[in-house]
C-alpha cells in the first residue's frame, strides 16, 4: 500500500491484522521485510501491524532530498494522520529508533502510547566537547569514503559482525538476505541519512518523552556500541525499562527474535 507526503513523496507501508496499532520502523538500509519474525506473531495477539519505508528504502520513491531527521518524523506523522492511527505503540531499530525520538519531540506523544527503541542509534552519535563518549568525525567520513569505493563490499564485511557471535547459527541464505536489502536501497539515501543520523543530537528530547519506553540493547553490538548508545539513551528516558541482550549484535530482531517478541509483548501489555 502507498499513501502521499504533503511534500507529493510516494511512501510504501504494510499492514496487517486488526486491534490495537504498532507500527514498526525499520534499520536504517533495510526496508519495512526486516520485520518479518515480528509482525505474524503479534498480528496473532490480537495486534494491527503497520511497518513503513522511509523514503529511498523498499518501495518508496527516491527523490534526492529529505534523508534528515526531521524530514523522516514528519514522514512518520504523515503515516499516523493517514491511517488516522491513535494509542500508538512504536518500535524503531537502529536509525528507526531514533526517527521515533526526532517524532516525539517534533509531534508530541498525542497519538502515543508507548516507545520501544531497538539497538538504535542514540542519544548522539558525534564526538563533541559535551559529548566525550561519541565518535569522532573520522569514523564518518571513513564509512561514507568506503560506500563511495565499493558499497557491495562494506555492506557484505558489515554483515558478518551485525549478527555478532550468532554469525554461525544463522545461515548463509539469511546473510546474503540482508545484504540485498541493504544494497536494494537507494545509494544516496544510504549516505545520506547516515551522514544525517549521525550528526543528530537527542539528548535534550529524549528527557522529555513521559510515555512508557523500552530500550533493549545487545552487548555485542559493534554497529551501535551498548556504552555509546543503549545504557546512555535509557539513562536519559524518564522511567525507562532497559534490558541488555548478552552476546547479541545489532541483528537481534533476528538473532533474539523469540525473546525479543516476549519483552515486547510483556511491555506493551503491561
Amino acid at each position: 500500500m502507498f499513501f502521499e507526503t504533503p511534500g507529493g513523496t510516494r511512501l510504501a507501508y504494510q499492514d496487517y491484522g486488526r486491534g490495537r496499532p504498532i507500527v514498526f520502523i525499520a534499520s536504517w538500509a533495510l526496508s519495512s521485510d526486516m520485520w518479518e519474525y515480528q509482525i505474524p506473531f503479534f498480528v496473532e495477539q490480537g495486534f494491527r501491524c503497520v511497518a513503513l519505508d522511509r523514503r529511498g528504502h523498499g518501495r518508496s520513491d527516491r527523490p534526492s532530498s529529505g534523508y534528515d531527521l526531521n524530514t523522516s518524523a514528519d514522514d512518520l506523522a504523515a503515516l499516523l494522520e493517514h491511517l488516522d492511527l491513535s494509542d500508538v505503540i512504536l518500535v524503531g531499530h537502529s536509525v528507526g529508533g531514533a526517527e521515533i525520538a526526532r517524532y516525539l519531540a517534533r509531534h508530541g506523544e498525542d497519538r502515543i502510547a508507548r516507545a520501544a527503541f531497538i539497538s538504535s542509534t542514540l542519544p548522539f552519535l558525534k564526538l563533541t566537547d559535551d559529548n566525550p563518549e561519541g565518535l569522532p568525525e573520522a569514523r564518518l567520513q571513513a564509512t561514507l569514503k568506503a560506500f563511495q569505493t565499493d558499497r557491495p563490499k562494506w555492506f557484505a564485511r558489515q554483515a558478518q559482525v551485525w549478527f555478532a557471535t550468532h554469525l554461525n547459527e544463522i545461515s548463509p541464505a539469511a546473510v546474503e538476505h540482508t545484504i540485498s536489502q541493504c544494497l536494494a536501497t537507494s545509494p544516496w539515501a544510504t549516505a545520506k541519512l547516515f551522514e544525517a543520523a549521525f550528526h543528530e543530537d537527542h539528548r535534550a528530547g529524549l528527557r522529555e518523552i513521559t510515555i512508557p519506553a523500552l530500550v533493549v540493547h545487545g552487548t555485542a553490538d559493534s554497529s551501535a556500541m551498548i556504552a555509546v548508545t543503549g545504557r546512555r539513551t535509557a539513562k536519559l528516558i524518564p522511567g525507562a525499562i532497559f534490558k541488555e541482550y548478552p552476546t547479541a549484535g545489532h541483528g537481534l530482531y533476528f538473532t533474539h527474535k523469540d525473546q525479543l517478541n516476549a519483552d515486547l509483548l510483556d511491555f506493551i501489555t503491561a
